[in-house]
């Protein structure tokens, strides 16, 4: 009888730990034949599509919930971002941005700092352009390129449509900063690697607004590669 037991408990348990894994990872068979579960964009990109038709105060509460694995934080935040920040009240804004900051302070992930700068920017510019803008051009050192990529891009859509000179100064004083820094690396570089070639790009952009004088501040390593 104590065998017997014994053995239906150990089935129990075996019959219900895959469920649990499942349910706790969202890992299925597919994820792994694929490799999707080692690809942080495949990830990122099947949570987003999964959340896509979230209603706001869903994503907000998701955003909230210290439980939720970073995969999921950052594809709320992004689908927050992209169907609802624009949309915001101002009257409603201190409260979310309460929460995003909240989240950005406390969480370690790359992915949902990334994508929660953005979205700060995005919620208010005049007040976060100047802290997150710098933030995130730092993030495209990244050694991870998903993270790198997304700092870019995110970066690339917020100054799509700007002519401002205060923004452009930002990025321009952020950039100049950081290649001073690396100058003598430079000195030795024929050809730019991705991660230059998109700083490059971003400072050229800042000067194209500000004015050629402007090239007289930058190390001569760096007006080579320009």
């Amino acid at each position: 009888m104590k065998r017997s037991c014994c053995l239906l408990v150990l089935l129990t348990l075996l019959s219900i730990h895959p469920l649990w894994a499942q349910q706790k990872e969202d890992i299925n068979e597919a994820d792994i034949a694929s490799g999707a579960i080692f690809d942080d964009k495949v990830l990122l990109a099947g949570y987003t599509q999964k959340y896509k038709d979230e209603p706001r105060d869903i994503l907000l509460a998701m955003v909230a919930d210290d439980s939720l694995g970073s995969y999921k934080c950052t594809a709320a935040v992004r689908v927050f971002k992209e169907n609802y920040a624009n949309e915001v009240l101002s009257r409603e804004k201190a409260n979310i941005v309460k929460i995003l900051i909240r989240r950005l302070n406390h969480s370690d992930s790359p992915f949902v700092q990334v994508e929660i700068m953005h979205t700060l920017v995005v919620l208010d510019r005049y007040q976060y352009f100047e802290s997150m803008v710098p933030a995130l051009i730092l993030k495209m050192d990244h050694y991870n390129p998903v993270v790198s990529n997304m700092a870019y891009n995110d970066i690339r859509m917020i100054i799509k449509d700007s002519l401002y000179p205060r923004e452009a100064r930002i990025i321009f004083n952020t950039l100049r900063k950081i290649l001073f820094l690396s100058r003598k690396r430079l000195q030795d570089i024929q050809t730019p690697n991705a991660k230059l070639s998109q700083k490059l790009q971003l400072l050229h952009w800042s000067i194209s607004i500000l004015g050629t004088q402007e090239l007289k501040r930058l190390p001569s390593e760096v007006i080579n590669l320009l």
